[in-house]
């Protein structure tokens, strides 16, 4: 479980947010909302510890696998070898892997569909397989909490597709609490249970995928008109998407 109580950050004279209280547990997944600067990365810093509260208090394993919104190029480390450093927690000080720290790393490689990265270069790979090396490395740690921030952001449409479609078949086998920010509602349809809105005035609200993805929570979120639309997937399965209703010229 992974969670806040009661909890506020302050930047000087700036709130970010206040006395917001949630949790997700073992087994569920949280999609993060908000428009920019609202405090969606401060919040998850927050969750990892990185960001003292203001006030309230934090609920969180000792360790939890982190995938950063924006990777370092790790210059000339093979993806085996940055997904081995999610092994660092339990090396101690001057620890070094173990076999079985290396076994822990191939397996995370295996769950994630990156087993041909192990020997290519970290720093020479594409934004696709690097977010497939970061995402291994944070299952490498062996925690049951996996916090993603903006896990799509630099990714071109496909690669995203195939992110969401891991994010769904983790958060599928219940056996983490998941927590991801987000710009797009539909990532939040594609590969969560719950979801957190962070609106524009301070206030924040908490609940299902299918109690907080609707235009109207949405229209306030971001100050722009949205509507469902029906979409056919690959399998032929009618599904529904969300989208802005963004100002345009009319179709001739």
């Amino acid at each position: 479980m992974i969670g806040l109580e009661a909890a506020s950050v302050v930047f000087g004279k700036r709130t970010l947010f206040q006395n917001i209280s949630f949790t997700v547990p073992v087994g569920r997944s949280l999609a993060i909302l908000g428009p920019n600067g609202r405090g969606k990365t401060t919040l998850l810093r927050a969750l990892l510890g990185f960001q003292a509260l203001h006030q309230g208090t934090r609920h969180a394993p000792k360790i939890a696998g982190y995938v950063p919104q924006h990777g370092a190029s790790q210059a000339k480390l093979t993806g085996l070898e940055v997904v081995t450093m999610g092994r660092a927690a339990h090396l101690g000080l001057f620890g070094h892997p173990s076999p079985k720290d290396r076994e822990f790393a191939y397996q995370a490689m295996e769950e994630v569909g990156a087993n041909a990265l192990a020997q290519l270069r970290y720093d020479r790979m594409s934004g696709g397989q690097r977010q497939l090396v970061l995402i291994a490395r944070a299952l490498a740690t062996g925690s049951p909490v996996l916090v993603f921030d903006e896990p799509t952001s630099a990714l071109d449409l496909g690669n995203q597709d195939k992110t969401l479609k891991l994010l769904d078949r983790l958060r599928r086998k219940r056996e983490y609490a998941i927590i991801f920010t987000t710009h797009d509602p539909n990532h939040a349809l594609a590969a969560a249970d719950d979801v957190l809105l962070m609106q524009p005035q301070g206030r924040e609200e908490h609940g299902s995928v299918g109690d907080m993805i609707v235009p109207e929570k949405l229209a306030e979120l971001y100050g722009v008109p949205m509507c469902w639309v029906d979409v056919s997937g690959s399998d032929e399965e009618a599904r529904k998407a969300i989208l802005p209703a963004f100002a345009g010229k009319e179709a001739a």
